[in-house]
Formats: C-alpha cells, structure tokens, sequence
C-alpha cells in the first residue's frame, strides 16, 4: 500500500487548490480507516462531441486516484449539458436539445477510456439526466433555498456582466444547483474541476452538508489554454485539440501552437517530467529554430500518449511532407466554385466544407492553416481572382482538401 504522505504528494501534485486546504488529507485518513476506497466525481457537460485536452488534464487526476485505488465517478452532464455551463462566459448560452447531448455524448466512455480506467471495477460512468430528468418542480425549489442570489453574484463572472448590464438568465443560476446536486447523488468524497469551475463544485459542498452528507472536497487542477495561446481551450470556441483526433490531427494543430506555449503544453498536455518541461520551456523562449525544435518534442510527446510512439513519429513525417516540403495531397475529392469572379475564399471554403463558418476561415486564414496546392495562403486579402482558385487544391489541416473545380 503507498504511504499516506505519499499519497497525499501523488494527488496534489500539479493541482492549483483543495479547498478545503486539509481536506483531502483526512478524506485519505477516513478512507484508510474505514478500509474504503475515496469517490472521486468528474462531471462533463455533452454540449459538444469531442473531449479535449484540457479534459485530459483533469481525467488524468482522476486516473492518479484509481490507480491509489479509489473510484471513478464520471457523470456525463447530458442534463446540464442542455442548460449550458455559464462559467467564465461573457453572454448566456444557447440551450440545446436532449437528442442532441445524448448525440455529442455517444462516444465519450470510448474516448475517456483513452486515459480512465474503465474495465477494473474502479469507475462508475453515470448520466445526470437519470435523476436531473425526473426530479419534480418542488424537488428543485427545495434544493434552491441552499443558495442566495448574493452568493451568485459574488461570482466573478456574473459580477462582471451585472455591472456591465450584460443580461443573466435564470436558468443560468441554477446551473451550479443542479451540478451541486449530482455530488449529493453520488455521494462524492471529492470533486475534480478546473479553476473555472470552484464556485459549481463548492455548491456540491452545500448541498451534501443541507442533506446530511460529509461534504466533499474540492480539488481544482490548472486550465489550459487553447491553440490561440489566449483563453482556455474550449470546445465551443474550437480552438481545441481532440483525445480522438487522428495522430497527423494532433501533431498538425500541436505546431500551430505560439512557441510561448509549448512549456505550457509539455507540462499539462504531454505529462512530461519537470526537468524536461523546464528545457523544453526555455528552448522555446528563444523563437527560432530551436523553438521548433521544443514543439516537435512536445507535439510527438502528446500524439504518443494517445496513439503510442510509432504512430507520433509517423505523424510528424506526414506533417513534414505536407508543411515543410510542401507537398499537397493528390487523392482528394473535387469541390465546384462558386459564381462570380473575384471569389471571397472565406465562402469558397465553407462551400467546400472545409471550414463551418466565414468567420471561422477567417480566424484558419489568420492561424496559417489554408494553403493552396502547399503554400500558405496570406490571411489578406479576401477576395482573389477566379484564376488563382480554379483546378488548384485548397487545403485546411492535415486531412482535409479538395481541389477546386472550373
């Protein structure tokens, strides 16, 4: 068995709080004294299809507490997920149908099992709407006296659009109710979440102590930021890496990465070990090739997590092909352009399926990641000339191209 104290350095290892502060330590005492092993809650919205990684970076956590022996307890939001998490958002969030979070959600045990442990007995896979779902009015407005709308206001992100007189929707208070209310259910010892989420899971806290329970503890891990190096990787935003993405996927998105990043990555995304963050960190601050050189490290790092070390390799020699020698794709299905000459490329793509929205092309156009027949196409101007479009291959990413027709 491992010694407390290690155990206790295991868990808190790369977290950024556990509230409260000695909370996990007698959480851990109780479950050696009671011969029990800890359940430990990750809750996951399904308002999109594709865990990223920044899940990856709290589902490891929860890893770490089942290979000590404790258990998983993953509820699947597919309740939640229609109200929409308003954490750190500056607007409210559109709901979204039950079919579509039971849809975005199918395929979440076969990508978590990417990295949880779902085959010993030490995880529980669970959907909040089996019990969200069927509670009545009256059993939500007696959970809703646990809390005040002072205490809700006191979170930052609702302070800061009251004050700017940005709208919230009720709805978007009794969020943190119902996420509080999946620990009550499952009876969480601990909760896993990222910074953004302290306020959601401290409501758990209330609501076990107001039902009796112990209330868990809370343990937060690090955000980490998207491809744009700015605001948190998101799913909503698109400026995520998938767990489940294919191997040239990841490697490709991992270059695009601003070079201050790549220790950020090293460290939260590829799990490397902290002599080797701090190299690769400092490598990286100097721009230039020996920043390329860190980010390959990093890129073929977190590829070999999730397809193993062969497959990372391989990745890299196909982003080579395709990006250093520039060497577009030849076996690739034929798009028709549309009418008219000059052509607005941020049409011509979503024409093409290859990008979801102008605006989106936009921001692929500024990222560097259009190119025609292998050279990167400049983010200005917009509108280019028939001729320079017409029987030439329009690419975005490693995977996706077309060539365009007359």
């Amino acid at each position: 068995m491992t010694e407390a104290a290690d155990e206790l350095r295991i868990l808190t290892a790369g977290t950024t709080d556990v509230l409260p502060s000695d909370g996990l330590r007698e959480k851990l005492a109780t479950a050696r004294r009671e011969n029990r092993p800890l359940r430990v809650k990750l809750g996951i919205d399904s308002s999109k299809p594709d865990l990223t990684l920044g899940h990856a970076v709290v589902l490891r956590k929860l890893r770490e507490f089942q290979d000590l022996g404790h258990t998983a307890v993953l509820v699947i939001g597919d309740f939640t997920g229609q109200v929409g998490d308003p954490s750190d958002r500056q607007a409210a969030r559109t709901m979204v149908s039950a079919s579509e979070t039971a849809q975005n959600s199918a395929s979440y045990f076969d990508q978590a099992g990417r990295i949880l442990d779902l085959t010993s007995g030490r995880c529980e896979v669970r959907r909040n709407s089996e019990w969200l779902g069927a509670m009545s009015m009256i059993d939500v407005l007696a959970q809703t006296q646990h809390l005040t709308v002072g205490g809700l206001l006191e979170r930052e992100d609702f302070a800061r659009r009251y004050d700017t007189g940005k709208p919230i929707a009720l709805v978007e208070f009794l969020y943190p109710l119902l996420q509080g209310i999946d620990s009550v259910v499952v009876r969480a010892d601990v909760e896993l979440g990222g910074t953004d989420q302290t306020y959601n899971n401290l409501v758990g806290r209330t609501l076990q102590r107001a039902d009796g329970q112990q209330p868990q503890v809370v343990v937060t891990l690090p955000l980490l930021e998207g491809l744009d190096g700015v605001v948190k990787m998101s799913k909503s935003l698109g400026n995520y890496v998938g767990i489940a993405e294919p191997a040239t996927e990841q490697f490709g998105k991992l270059m695009s990465l601003p070079d201050p990043m790549v220790g950020r990555y090293a460290q939260l995304a590829a799990r490397l070990d902290p002599p080797t963050v701090a190299e690769l960190t400092a490598a990286a601050s100097g721009g230039g090739p020996a920043a390329g050189v860190a980010k390959r490290a990093m890129a073929r790092a977190v590829v070999g997590l999730y397809h193993g070390p062969d497959a990372a390799v391989e990745a890299e020699a196909a982003f080579d092909l395709a990006f250093v020698w520039r060497e577009p794709p030849t076996d690739v299905p034929e798009a028709t352009l549309p009418d008219g000459d000059p052509l607005h490329l941020p049409a011509v793509l979503v024409g093409a399926g290859l990008a979801a929205s102008r605006s989106e092309a936009r921001r692929l156009l500024t990222a560097g990641s259009v190119r025609l027949d292998g050279d990167p196409v400049a983010p200005e101007p917009l509108d280019l000339p028939r001729s320079a479009l017409a029987g030439r291959v329009l690419q975005v990413g490693r995977r996706h191209a077309v060539r365009l027709g007359q």
